[in-house]
């Protein structure tokens, strides 16, 4: 087990590349790729960093110069044989050959797109703009780059004992965690953080303990190539990203409107009936559910990625319910903010009822919370999204408010189409 501790102290004298991999993404990225490669491929999109928490000022934090080497390194990266072998042999979900050829063939040669970066008020804007299928693939890295530098500019200050005392208390946390899962039965449970998480090796090590704590309950990694290299199942569908594109491609309200179950038409087609996971908050669950056609009720489950996840589990349980579907037999994914107590407090109320799984992310990831003082290595929300599509401007309205983005008057005209009423605001949580 590599010593986390004197890697991290040893970063004061060489800079580590953080990302190695362009397999090193979460699994959904790749899967929409390909579906994006078949069906969108000439769109031209534009991704921008988003910092949400304002008081994190990056670009105090992060040297330009050393960002510039990181991002300049993922666009040496080029896929592996090894890599590629496991993506064109290996079985996804059932199912063999989840890569087509001409994707793969693809994948092998590309090269990530030039980046821009410039810094305005302590904050750096990040940008990446070409055609969808090579730009979207900027997304993850870009994220884990800035995690990880952050993170570094901190423990940089630290003395290699004090590196090692952090490291195990954050252990012992991580572990304490994992002993109260232990506990939960019937628990579902995947590492879904690798977007916010502290660091690569942090993340591997958190795999490592999952694994090894919840047995069968732990179900996998997001992470492709930790997913290789810890021969673990590689979990993810799709993801905002696809309904926010097609729904800015759209040219009437009319389009609009069916954009977002145009983008699960053409996922059907693209995964022969496989990967039936709804994410239904891009612009509104109870919206999308209202309007969705009578094929989607029989679809496998559903993701809950913002709002309330107690109120999104039970609008779904009575939309299959008035459908004629047996909400026993459907898989509700939990993905948004989670912990321990809220991971159990969701398992109790909806095991039986539906079949409950959950995907962890920051806070299995990235919980330095207490550790360092004045919470300089907490997590913060950093996200980097689809901003336009052939120069029109993208939209996502969420369950949570404070998670929308766009222009105010693409936002109103979107809620009135997708049928938006009242939503609550709460906290968005990493």
């Amino acid at each position: 087990m590599v010593d986390i501790a004197t890697r991290v102290w040893n970063h004061k004298w060489k800079i580590d590349p953080i990302v190695r991999s362009l397999i090193d993404t979460d699994f959904y990225k790749l899967l929409m790729c390909q579906s994006v490669f078949r069906n969108k491929r000439e769109t031209n999109v534009t991704f921008s960093l988003i910092n949400r928490t304002k008081s994190v000022r990056l670009a105090d934090l992060i040297d330009e110069g050393e960002l510039r080497e990181q991002l300049d390194h993922i666009r040496s990266l080029r896929l592996t044989r090894g890599e590629s072998t496991w993506l064109r042999g290996n079985t996804f979900y059932g199912k063999r050959q989840m890569f087509r050829p001409d994707f793969m063939e693809w994948f092998e040669g590309l090269q990530l797109p030039p980046y821009h970066l410039e810094k305005r008020d302590g904050q750096y804007e990040l940008t990446f703009e070409g055609k969808w299928p090579e730009v979207m693939l900027w997304e993850i890295p870009a994220l884990a780059v800035l995690m990880e530098l952050r993170g570094r500019a901190v423990l940089n200050q630290m003395g290699r004992f004090e590196l090692q005392v952090l490291y195990a208390r954050a252990m012992t946390k991580l572990w304490q965690k994992v002993e109260r899962l232990r506990g939960v039965d019937g628990l579902r449970i995947a590492d879904f953080g690798t977007r916010r998480r502290h660091s690569f090796l942090w993340q591997d090590w958190c795999v490592q303990a999952m694994t090894e704590g919840l047995g069968p309950k732990f179900t996998g990694t997001s992470n492709c190539l930790i997913a290789k290299n810890r021969d673990l199942e590689a979990i993810g569908t799709n993801a905002h990203e696809l309904p926010m594109v097609y729904a800015a491609l759209a040219d009437t309200d009319e389009d609009l409107a069916r954009a977002p179950y145009q983008v699960l038409a053409d996922w059907h087609e693209e995964h022969d009936g496989n990967l039936r996971i709804i994410l239904p908050d891009t612009f509104g669950t109870e919206g999308f559910l209202k309007h969705a056609p009578e094929w989607l009720a029989g679809w496998t489950g559903i993701r809950i990625d913002s709002g309330d996840p107690a109120t999104g589990a039970e609008t779904a349980i009575r939309w299959w319910k008035e459908r004629g579907e047996d909400p026993t037999q459907k898989l509700v994914i939990f993905s948004d903010g989670l912990d321990v107590e809220s991971i159990e407090a969701l398992h109790r109320q909806f095991s039986g009822r539906v079949r409950v799984s959950f995907g962890w992310g920051t806070n299995l990831t990235n919980d330095f919370r207490e550790l360092v003082p004045d919470g300089r290595l907490d997590a913060f929300s950093l996200v980097c999204k689809a901003v336009s599509a052939n120069g029109r401007p993208t939209v996502k309205l969420s369950d949570n408010p404070n998670k929308a983005m766009g222009p105010d008057d693409e936002i109103a005209r979107y809620k009135r189409v997708f049928d938006v009423g009242r939503q609550e605001a709460l906290e968005v949580v990493v």
